[in-house]
């Protein structure tokens, strides 16, 4: 049974987000607010943590199209190649935001995703997931919390997400009512930015 903590995302309490850094380095898996749909996450470092979340969402781990949640862009180099300064300013200008960003994967990768040729790389503007990222010293991987209802793709209501995905992951955080639409896909590992995805992110950024 999954714990539920409310917290407040204009000033995000310290205490709890200490007792979410103390859940993710035991390896848990929770689910917390961004600023566009609710994301299913754990410590990237965290290899047995990585597979429970592959296994929830039905994938291989190696496969997996999860994006790493960053503070900010001071640890980019870590998990991303050299970038041009046009794509870094396209980043400063966005960032943070709701988009995700598909960046050339540097050599320090976690090792599941080692062989990879991108990864995505995501900066809410969110005080909880931010909070999260950077009292733990590393990025969480985000994936979104899909529904099943044929009308709604997500769910934005965090009782119902509780309800629904309690026995699956160690804690869900009510960060009050999320969106029902998802980050912008953008491409940035080419010459030219390539859409993936249009989402809640306006594209006039470009």
């Amino acid at each position: 049974m999954a714990e539920f903590i409310r917290i407040y995302e204009e000033n995000p309490n310290p205490k709890a987000i200490e007792k979410v850094v103390a859940i993710l380095k035991r390896g848990g898996v929770i689910i917390y607010p961004t600023d566009s749909v609710y994301g299913l996450g754990c410590d990237i470092t965290n290899l047995k943590a990585l597979e429970r979340v592959a296994k929830i969402k039905q994938v291989k781990l190696e496969k997996a199209n999860f994006s790493f949640v960053c503070h900010d862009l001071s640890n980019l180099s870590d998990y991303v190649k050299q970038i041009d300064t046009s794509t870094f300013k396209i980043l400063k200008r966005a960032l943070p935001g709701p988009y995700t960003f598909i960046l050339p994967g540097g050599k320090s990768l976690p090792n599941p995703f080692k062989k990879r040729k991108t990864v995505g790389i995501r900066v809410p503007n969110n005080n909880i997931a931010l909070d999260i990222v950077k009292q733990l010293g590393n990025p969480i991987i985000s994936t979104s919390i899909h529904d099943e209802d044929e009308v709604l793709e997500y769910t934005t209501d965090p009782e119902l997400i509780l309800e629904k995905w309690s026995n699956l992951v160690d804690l869900v955080i009510d960060g009050g009512y999320g969106d029902n639409e998802a980050s912008t896909v953008i491409d940035l590992s080419e010459d030219e930015p390539i859409i993936i995805r249009e989402g809640k992110g306006s594209l006039e950024i470009f």
